[in-house]
């Protein structure tokens, strides 16, 4: 999803503190029939999520390092025997996350929230073979919860996350390390009392970045850490990694990730969300209705606030599959009632009329894991294709009972 403005476009929208994110254009998807599937609809492109799972598996295993993928940004379970051939396992957030990882991936689980709810938690130590907490706090106020899970035949490790207190992140929205920020125990505050009983630490300060805000965080952390590491089995250094864009320097990270764990014995760990799913899926839809109000208007089945949440929240304008270069510039909006229910705005070679199929580039994380129904607005369906032997497959459809079930 590039940033640039396309020539002709009239650009009004003002989106302070914006984030911008990157795409390698549409790849296969400049050939994919946009009538082929229902409106709206994701459409994953299945060789392209292999082809990034097979990317990671080969730093995976040049590195040492073991890759999960952070199933928040990505739980496209259809595809999970796919993640299961080349990946070690998973990373959740919760108690639901857990169970569905359980239910259709292989591998490892490892579980973290900032906060665990007494009830879930038995049933969370069951299911993880890691459970990363919050603070030292946490830990303790739940020992008793774990010595009981242990007696009774559950076997996990324990976690720390920590606040590297380093902030490298571009949009502090999305900073882990912000002022007054709830992720983490601030490492400046780590005592060698706090990691009794802890098998690792759990560091995630990312967020689209490339290497080299990764190395300054361990710069900035490892002479705190030092003292400390010689006691712990590994270190998981999160996600935020955009590891599988064509400019990410990959040996880099491989020579850096094999020099932590020669350096201090720790398996080091990496829990990439977006770049398993980076330019892998579209989000196809139709415009419903176009007309003047002081600019050209379009309504479209598809909805930032329902559909694409982060354009809203990142906020950011996400790339529009074959967008002229100079046209009639169009403002796109979804169907909702919300004012600020916009896309934006994007320029078309001619008036588009009532009927017109267009698709929004990458995004197959951060936006199914996201969809809501806010006033009654239908999830788009979700669609499988491989470019390389176009074989197109609808997996879900949702419809009224879907909506109507999440209420009461």
């Amino acid at each position: 999803m590039e940033g640039r403005r396309p020539a002709g476009a009239l650009v009004l929208l003002i989106r302070p503190d914006s984030m911008e994110t990157r795409s390698a254009g549409p790849g296969d998807f400049a050939r994919f029939d946009l009538q082929s599937v229902p409106s709206p609809c994701f459409v994953v492109d299945e060789a392209a999520v292999r082809r990034n799972l097979a990317i990671l598996k080969d730093v995976g295993d040049r590195s040492g390092a073991q890759v999960l993928l952070a199933l928040k940004a990505f739980s496209m379970w259809s595809l999970a025997g796919l993640v299961g051939d080349y990946l070690a396992g998973v990373c959740a957030s919760g108690l639901w996350e857990a169970r569905l990882a359980r239910e259709h991936y292989k591998g490892e689980l490892t579980t973290y929230s900032p906060a665990y709810r007494r009830e879930d938690l038995a049933e969370i130590l069951r299911l993880s073979d890691t459970v990363i907490f919050n603070s030292p706090d946490q830990i303790a106020r739940f020992a008793g919860e774990m010595a009981t899970a242990r007696r009774g035949g559950d076997r996990f490790q324990i976690g720390l996350r920590i606040n590297p207190e380093q902030t490298e992140c571009e949009v502090e929205r999305y900073n882990p390390c912000q002022i007054g920020s709830r992720l983490g125990f601030p490492v400046s505050k780590l005592r060698p009392e706090h990691l009794a009983g802890v098998d690792g630490l759990h560091i995630h300060a990312l967020c689209e970045q490339s290497f080299a805000p990764l190395r300054s965080i361990w710069a900035a952390i490892e002479p705190k850490l030092a003292p400390s590491l010689s006691g712990l089995k590994w270190i998981n250094l999160g996600g935020g990694h955009h590891i599988t864009r064509a400019d990410y320097p990959r040996e880099d990270l491989i020579a850096f990730l094999r020099d932590i764990s020669d350096r201090h014995g720790v398996q080091l760990l990496l829990e990439p969300g977006e770049a398993i799913a980076l330019d892998t899926g579209i989000l196809v839809g139709e415009i419903l209705d176009t007309f003047e109000n002081g600019l050209n208007v379009g309504i479209t089945d598809i909805s930032a606030t329902c559909h694409m949440p982060d354009v809203i929240e990142a906020p950011y304008r996400p790339a529009m599959l074959n967008e002229a270069e100079s046209g009639t510039a169009v403002r796109l909006g979804g169907p909702s009632c919300l004012a600020g229910d916009i896309i934006g705005d994007y320029v078309f070679a001619t008036p588009p009329q009532p009927g017109t199929r267009i698709a929004f580039l990458d995004q197959a994380h951060y936006s199914m894991v996201k969809t809501n129904t806010f006033n009654g607005v239908p999830l788009p369906s979700i669609a499988v294709w491989n470019s390389q032997t176009d074989r197109l497959k609808l997996v879900r459809q949702f419809h009224y009972e879907d909506f109507r079930d999440r209420l009461s």
